[in-house]
């Protein structure tokens, strides 16, 4: 019991579980504080996961289809994956599904006929994960969604769950730090992520609702599109809206990748980062980088090692029989310069 409380208490610090001030509470109304709800999940989970498996000397396999490779953010979720399988003994065969819901599931449904124990899955499109589940639940594999919130979250069966964090609190958190941050009133612009997926809708959406708080309906949004989580089509959208002569202040983006992209386009069009306010999410290197040159303002750590090594753990947990909820939660934190300090080096 010793050593597990020792692993609980190193888990929790790493994921922030113990220190609710670093997740930026004192910048959130109370009203807001309802969407914390399911924080202690993580506690619960981890235990069932530690006790599930403690001292096993099982050798697993497991498959890991990741939507894409050239994704910063996924690149790091996907190398702690494999660090921590390799750590615990485990093969994992890892693929690339270059964006391709069909090449997906084709890689499911291989893994099925390997005979691997478990699956992971890292979903091309959160609307189209009731085929692979089915699939997966049909053979008696478990598997696990990670990062991506798959669209049959709600009816998953006993062997399937879901890692990853409450989009509900990332667009939240990065809004309304940028709501405080321009007092309140401004003129912005939004750059949102696939809309085929869960994370880009639901981003999207927090920032509408932020908006609509009192302290933050000062805020006119007035242009937004899809750069579907890439740098490229961030800049090339933002340069459009400056050729087309758009003027704004504020730039929400659904991910640090798109943020950057447009501060580029910011930059390359002469325009003085101290007179726009943007902000990401993610948490990543290059954010942070961005962050500490004046560029970026707000972003929002999402943990890539936390979610990666927390999927091996839980596809692990079922193939030992654990009963797990459909929800593995991994909260998001908010980044400043006030705190950067804490985050760097983490995605």
């Amino acid at each position: 019991m010793e050593k597990l409380a020792g692993l609980l208490e190193s888990f929790g610090k790493k994921i922030g579980l113990w220190d609710l001030s670093e997740l930026g509470l004192e910048a959130i109304p109370l009203t807001l504080l309802g969407l914390f709800g399911g924080l202690m999940t993580v506690i619960l989970v981890f235990v069932l996961l530690i006790t599930s498996f403690a001292g096993s000397t099982y050798a697993l396999t497991i498959g890991f289809s990741v939507a894409r490779f050239d994704d910063n953010f996924l690149t790091v979720m996907r190398n702690d994956a494999v660090r921590h399988a390799g750590e615990m003994g485990y093969t994992m065969q890892v693929d690339d599904a270059k964006d391709d819901v069909t090449t997906q599931l084709s890689q499911v449904q291989n893994y099925i006929a390997s005979g691997v124990d478990a699956i992971i899955v890292n979903a091309v499109d959160t609307d189209t994960t009731i085929a692979m589940t089915k699939a997966a639940e049909s053979a008696g594999v478990p598997l696990v969604y990670v990062n991506r919130q798959p669209i049959d979250l709600d009816v998953l069966g006993d062997s399937t769950t879901f890692v990853g964090s409450n989009e509900k609190w990332s667009g939240t958190l990065e809004a309304f730090e940028m709501c405080i941050q321009a007092g309140g009133t401004g003129t912005a612009v939004m750059l949102m992520g696939q809309l085929s997926n869960e994370a880009a809708r639901s981003r999207s959406e927090d920032v509408r609702e932020v908006l609509k708080l009192s302290m933050c309906n000062g805020i006119e949004l007035i242009e937004e599109q899809t750069g579907n989580w890439s740098r490229l089509e961030a800049n090339d959208i933002m340069t459009n809206w400056i050729a087309a002569g758009l003027e704004f202040n504020i730039v929400f983006a659904n991910n640090d990748e798109m943020a950057i992209g447009a501060i580029q386009a910011l930059k390359s069009a002469g325009i003085s980062m101290d007179d726009v306010i943007v902000g990401g999410v993610d948490a990543t290197e290059d954010a942070l980088n961005a962050m500490l040159a004046g560029d970026l303002d707000v972003t929002v750590f999402q943990n890539a090692a936390a979610q990666g090594a927390g999927a091996v753990d839980a596809a692990a947990a079922l193939v030992g029989g654990a009963s797990l909820p459909n929800f593995v939660v991994i909260p998001f934190e908010l980044v400043t310069l006030a705190n950067i300090d804490q985050y760097l080096g983490q995605n």
